[in-house]
Order: C-alpha cells, then structure tokens, then sequence
C-alpha cells in the first residue's frame, strides 16, 4: 500500500470514529447500550494504530 493510500485510510477512520462518538452520546442520552458501538471505536484505535505504524515504516 503506498503512503497516500495509508493516509486516505486513516482520514476515512478518524471520520468514522468522531460519527460513532456521535452516536454513543445520542444513545447514552436517551439511555440505551452502547457497547457494540465502544467495541467498534476499540477496533478503530487498533486499526489506525496499525496504518501509523505502517505509515511510520514507509
């Protein structure tokens, strides 16, 4: 995977992640469970730590 490729990956997380944080504060607000969606942000946080590794290694 080149470098612009890494970074565009990278960009589309970090916009998923702040549209789940969203999300969670609408559903903790009405009192629901937010668990999947801090499950997924878990799984967010692993995965761009990879690309910034793998970027960092470039």
């Amino acid at each position: 995977m080149s470098k612009h490729e890494i970074q565009q990956k990278i960009d589309e997380l970090k916009m998923e992640y702040v549209r789940i944080q969203g999300d969670i504060e609408k559903l903790e607000s009405t009192g629901h469970s937010v668990e999947k969606l801090e499950e997924r942000l878990s799984l967010i946080e692993e995965t761009l730590s990879t690309y910034r590794n793998e970027l960092n290694n470039l």
